[in-house]
């Protein structure tokens, strides 16, 4: 079984889209949409499945595959726009707000760089929080 990176990608309609690499080697290609990306991945888990069935009924060896989802930078921001400010996102990843919302407003893109180290603030920011109790 394969493990695929599936790419999720914040449309400019609003919508959301999944797209993998063309170097997937599956033999088979995949998409999903929708208007939330709960939907999106629904739809791409509905062509994974009407694919398999394909590949089943045409008497074809069909690839198995293991799919983790990741967010481009800016979509990442818009999906979670209702939940965290830039100027809370800056706090926690020293990245500036303005920054931030140049990026989300496709006014500039992060480098490899910039990106790495939001996700890695973003990811550190969820452990600590995974520690927190209440009383």
């Amino acid at each position: 079984m394969k493990n695929i990176k599936v790419y999720l990608y914040h449309e400019k309609d609003g919508s959301y889209s999944c797209y993998m690499d063309n170097d997937a080697e599956l033999g088979y290609g995949l998409i999903g949409e929708g208007n939330t990306v709960q939907e999106a991945i629904d739809d791409w888990n509905a062509h994974y499945e009407g694919m398999r069935e394909f590949f089943k009924d045409e008497g074809r060896t069909f690839v198995e595959a293991n799919f983790t989802f990741a967010y481009d930078l800016v979509s990442l921001l818009h999906f979670y726009a209702g939940r965290f400010t830039f100027s809370g996102l800056a706090k926690i990843t020293g990245v500036s707000a303005a920054q931030l919302s140049q990026y989300a407003n496709g006014y500039r893109n992060p480098s490899p760089k910039t990106t790495a180290k939001i996700e890695t603030a973003l990811h550190a920011f969820g452990k600590e929080l995974c520690q927190v109790t209440l009383v």
